[in-house]
């Protein structure tokens, strides 16, 4: 039986999704030994993405194989993972579903809380950065970045052989008091895009260059003509279509 999950969790303790043989402590790591001890089947968990070390999310989606069935199935795998890894949600899927292959599109968010302290209940969850900010020319730098566009300046892996053109279906920029959300929607993204765009847009915002420089910055293909790379714990994979 082929099983759809979604899962929320705090990336904050973790070396992000990936399975790694230096360490347990991932994400899928925890998962697939989570399932094992609630079912004894040894799975291989696929995951829509690989979100980073410190990254969160509220709707991470997977799939994975089992041979028998089993009667409330993500209750007792839930029973066996820490409190900040949960699935919320559990169903059969078709056998040809696969979690990474068949994604159409993504939404990440990235938070910034702007306030002179830090909120002490959100500090692992939204990146504090204290600073006056023009919304508007932002949001006119993130209209500029909408669309298909190379995106290798806005890519962390300078060795990336692979096609760096990526379709960004919208940037919305939305305030609400001294929190600041970049909410990404696009048919995918490359290692650190959303941080290095949220901290580019950023810099617009800070005055440090103008909303009519994402133009030479996207021609460019150069990293280092682009903007600071944001911590990762803004950054929250919101959901995933199919």
């Amino acid at each position: 039986m082929n099983y759809k999950i979604v899962m929320e969790y705090e990336g904050t303790h973790y070396k992000g999704w990936q399975r790694q043989l230096s360490t347990q402590n991932t994400i899928q790591g925890v998962l697939e030994n989570a399932i094992f001890e609630a079912t004894g089947e040894t799975v291989e968990v696929n995951g829509s993405g690989r979100t980073d070390a410190g990254v969160h999310a509220l709707g991470q989606t997977a799939n994975f194989r089992l041979k028998n069935n089993y009667d409330e199935l993500m209750d007792i795998i839930n029973a066996k993972l820490p409190a900040d890894i949960r699935i919320i949600s559990c169903k059969p899927a078709s056998e040809r579903f696969h979690a990474r292959l068949n994604v159409k599109s993504k939404t990440y968010c990235y938070k910034i809380d702007t306030s002179p302290k830090m909120n002490v209940f959100t500090r692992r969850t939204i990146n504090h950065f204290c600073c006056d900010l023009d919304i508007e020319k932002m949001r006119l730098a993130a209209e500029r970045l909408t669309g298909f566009h190379d995106f290798r300046a806005f890519c962390a892996n300078k060795r990336m052989k692979k096609s760096t053109e990526r379709n960004l279906y919208s940037i919305d920029i939305v305030q609400n008091g001294s929190e600041i959300s970049f909410i990404y929607r696009g048919n995918g993204f490359l290692y650190n895009m959303v941080r290095i765009l949220t901290g580019t847009i950023i810099e617009v915002g800070m005055g440090k260059t103008e909303p009519e420089d994402m133009d030479d910055i996207l021609a460019s293909l150069d990293r280092s003509r682009a903007g600071m790379t944001m911590p990762a714990r803004g950054l929250t994979l919101v959901s995933v279509e199919y």
